[in-house]
């Protein structure tokens, strides 16, 4: 349970502690969370299965003591022709937690070149199969040797990649090398983790590694595709060679209906009387896809999950807005940056990843803006059961007129990885390309490429476009996608106004701090305004959202986001410390006035023509 504040004399948190685990460096924690403990003393942390959607019974989780070199004084982690030897580290860390994390083990300022090393043996019952490497994120370029010989490379710091290393595996024991390089230069997607970032920058391995037996000819990839009105669920499956497959859909452990298609063609299965996915009734299809050869055995079995949604633009009384299933749903929501003071870019634990989202949920929010980052699948997992809708933020590049063809390139192609990598997930209602102007360039046709990526979501191609980084030129207003949004600090007045092809956002609003002492990081802290006790600030924000409802009845507003899910490092102006100890506001209060504004909402969608 989290605690609330209030003002009684009650021990404070110690802000100091040092873990010890195996040989893993013992590293000060300035701001514990609840989980940390957890994080340091676990065998293997964040050993849940990473890949939600697209599920297989084997696997072996790599996270937990690698071999560890970094710094300045190491080799080049720039696409090596070889591996650095190990015989002679000293150093291990803890993966998948970035060097700059405490929990990590390391705990130095933005290492650049960093080397991983460890050892793996098979399990017998693996003989015959064809092997594969897992990284879920590794920031940012990353190249794999297994057992000296080089498996491959990749460039990207937020999508995830595989490599199949059954050629270079030994009989018994098998050294893994990963090389990860991170200039941190600004000149590749890094979001506020770059050298215009508010944050402590990060880099190398921040996600799950793992490995997975697979047949010969194995399900690559699957596309997820809902129709709601046309009561049937489209699926594309990518597999190593041509082959017939088998969909099944079930209800919990009911078998409803089953279709065969084949790879590389997308095929419909029939959804009688869908139940629609929602925040009120996040009701998910399992799904289970089976790979035959032409004499029909099995050759790849996978399992998934989908969930029966559809969001367009629509005329409310004249209005428009975002539609959820045909219905307009007021979107309500908060910034979520996903930073945690012990493992920064990385949650702790998976109870600690999952603990934001129960508590958006708690709180009476419908929406989260995940914010200049991407997360685990698994975030998005609990997004889906939860019932709660997504908009997600690409992580921006800060230099993009300088060696356009890399920087850009290299943006666009993450960009892409994103979308490709999340595709499945009905929570993500959204694609944010660039926010506030910051690394931005050519905001219309970023935004009219992310459509034709995925026409079936909403694409808010600059969010706040009005605030502009005084080192770049504003773009301002594309004036295309599907949402007008403003920025306004605190706010919510002069939030923008729809215009007839699009609905109106106010991106982001409020930010307003409450210093809690004993739960604050070890710098100066600061927000867009203060207020001077708990009770206080939930009574601006209950105003603050009051203004909010006016201007949805009024004013064409249709979704509001507020600035934020928790502190982050000098800001304080979550709506949690910045290690989840304390509740800033009365939760009870703050959840009826967003249940409020959201019936509201609902008041005005009987209305939709």
């Amino acid at each position: 349970m989290l605690k609330r504040y209030c003002f009684v004399a009650i021990p404070l948190l110690l802000i100091r502690f040092v873990f010890y685990f195996q040989d893993v460096q013992a590293q000060i924690v300035e701001l514990p969370t609840r989980w940390t403990k957890a994080a340091q003393s676990a065998p293997i942390p964040l050993s849940e299965y990473p890949r939600p959607q697209l599920q297989r019974s084997q696997w072996l989780c790599l996270n937990g003591t690698w071999n560890y070199q970094g710094g300045p004084a190491v080799a080049s982690a720039l696409n090596p022709a070889k591996a650095v030897n190990f015989s002679q580290t000293s150093e291990t860390i803890r993966v998948p937690y970035c060097p700059e994390s405490a929990l990590s083990g390391i705990k130095r300022k933005q290492e650049i070149n960093m080397w991983y090393q460890r050892t793996v043996t098979l399990p017998a019952a693996w003989t015959g199969k064809q092997i594969l490497l897992h990284f879920d994120a590794v920031d940012h370029h990353a190249t794999v040797f297994v057992n000296g010989q080089k498996a491959g490379s990749h460039a990207g710091g937020y999508d995830a990649f595989s490599f199949d290393i059954t050629a270079l595996l030994n009989k018994g024991e098998n050294s893994i090398v990963v090389a990860a390089y991170d200039p941190n230069d600004g000149r590749t997607p890094s979001g506020k983790n770059g050298p215009r970032g508010d944050y402590t920058f990060t880099s190398g391995i921040w996600q799950t590694v793992w490995l997975e037996p697979v047949s010969k000819t194995y399900i690559k990839k699957i596309r997820l595709l809902p129709d709601l009105a046309g009561q049937r669920v489209k699926i594309e499956v990518e597999a190593s060679a041509g082959a017939n497959v088998t969909a099944t859909v079930l209800d919990g452990k009911k078998t409803m209906v089953s279709a065969d298609g084949k790879t590389g063609t997308a095929f419909y299965v029939p959804i009688t009387n869908p139940k629609p996915w929602s925040p009120d009734s996040p009701f998910l299809y399992d799904v289970k896809i089976t790979l035959k050869s032409a004499s029909g055995d099995a050759l790849d079995e996978v399992t998934s999950y989908f969930g029966m949604r559809d969001v367009a633009l629509g005329k409310v009384d004249g209005v428009v807005r975002p539609l959820l299933n045909g219905q307009f749903v007021m979107q309500l929501g908060l910034l979520d940056q996903g930073y945690w003071p012990d493992g920064i870019l990385t949650a702790p634990t998976e109870e600690a990843l999952k603990s934001d989202l129960e508590f958006t949920k708690k709180a009476g929010y419908n929406l989260i803006r995940k914010h200049m980052k991407t997360e685990p699948q698994r975030f998005y997992y609990w997004a889906d059961k939860l019932g709660l809708l997504v908009w997600q933020d690409m992580p921006a590049i800060w230099y993009p007129d300088e060696d356009t063809l890399t920087t850009r390139a290299a943006f666009r192609n993450e960009l892409k990885a994103v979308i490709d990598d999340h595709y499945n997930s009905p929570s993500i209602i959204c694609w944010v390309p660039f926010n506030e102007n910051w690394g931005a360039f050519d905001v219309k046709n970023i935004t009219n490429w992310v459509k034709t990526l995925d026409p079936s979501r909403l694409v808010n191609g600059n969010s706040g476009f009005n605030n502009n980084p005084s080192y770049q030129k504003a773009y301002g207003d594309p004036k295309n996608g599907d949402f007008v949004d403003t920025h306004i600090y605190v706010g919510p007045s002069k939030a923008s106004v729809p215009d007839n092809q699009r609905a109106a956002s106010l991106g982001e609003f409020g930010g307003v701090g409450l210093f809690v002492r004993g739960h604050m990081w070890p710098v100066e802290n600061n927000a867009y305004a203060y207020e001077p006790t708990p009770s206080a600030l939930t009574d601006r924000y209950i105003f603050l959202l009051d203004q909010v409802e006016q201007l949805m009845r009024y004013k064409g507003l249709s979704v509001a986001v507020y600035t934020q899910t928790t502190d982050v490092e000098h800001e304080v102006n979550g709506l949690l410390t910045y290690d989840r100890y304390v509740e800033k506001m009365d939760v009870d209060r703050i959840r009826a006035v967003n249940q409020a504004v959201i019936e509201a909402g609902s008041t005005l969608a009987a209305k939709k023509e």
